[in-house]
């Protein structure tokens, strides 16, 4: 598996008291581009987790209840936790989700549902940091306003459905990026981004463009990036191509 590339490598602590499994843990995050440290017991925990962006914690721990190590490092730190137990009941989970985990899982568990997990919690994570979203979004002749919800061109108010407005505003607030297909279910239908994207849902995905293009005249305002998503272009004020 080819690591990602990251600007800057998000770096994650690991809390594991079995040095073979934090190894292994270690060795497989790197090989996937974040930046590593370990914890071998809670107490080192509590002295390292202020700088970690994602902290990895096993509960069962040699010196210190793990859950007490989750309350405290979500109480002192703003990095989200994803706890692990072992042959854990409903009650366990739901203990570790009380005391401030923003994920839970069994071990074992498989790598790529673990880094699927990550980059859920890290983006949730990265959108609640992020500036709220503008309450009015004008783009030359487009305008768009979050508040009353309602969409206008050349002056003119063009009717939306519910789910046409929210890709709508999801794509215009971030004119020129490329969103994800996964991302659009994730933020617009709120189906978490580590699910599969099936063709019903690529489909539903389509339609909708597909109408939001004909309400907008033309194909100028969204363009398709193949085999990734989809980019805003704010008129002619942007150049976008189709990508590749």
């Amino acid at each position: 598996m080819r690591g990602r590339q990251r600007v800057k490598a998000e770096w994650v602590l690991i809390v594991e008291g079995d040095p073979e499994a934090a190894q292994e843990l270690s060795d497989n995050l790197q090989r996937n581009g974040y930046s590593v440290r370990w914890a071998r017991t809670g107490e080192q925990a509590l002295h390292m987790h202020g700088e970690a962006d994602l902290v990895l914690l096993t509960l069962d721990l040699p010196d210190v209840d793990g859950l007490e190590v989750c309350r405290a490092v979500r109480a002192t730190g703003r990095a989200p936790v994803i706890a692990f137990t072992e042959g854990a009941s409903e009650l366990d989970r739901v203990l570790g989700l009380q005391a401030g985990a923003d994920d839970c899982m069994d071990k074992p568990y498989g790598l790529r549902e673990l880094l699927a997990r990550m980059e859920a919690v890290l983006r949730r994570t990265r959108t609640t940091a992020e500036p709220p979203a503008p309450q009015s979004i004008g783009l030359g002749s487009l305008w768009i306003d979050a508040v009353a919800r309602e969409v206008w061109l050349h002056g003119e108010r063009i009717e939306m459905t519910r789910k046409e407005f929210d890709l709508l505003y999801h794509l215009a607030s971030r004119p020129g990026e490329v969103t994800s297909r996964a991302e659009l279910m994730a933020e617009v239908w709120e189906v978490p981004e580590a699910h599969t994207l099936n063709i019903r849902a690529s489909r539903t995905i389509d339609t909708h463009i597909s109408a939001l293009r004909s309400k907008l005249g033309n194909d100028i305002w969204i363009t398709t990036v193949r085999g990734v998503g989809f980019r805003f272009c704010a008129g002619q004020g942007l150049a976008c191509g189709s990508g590749p």
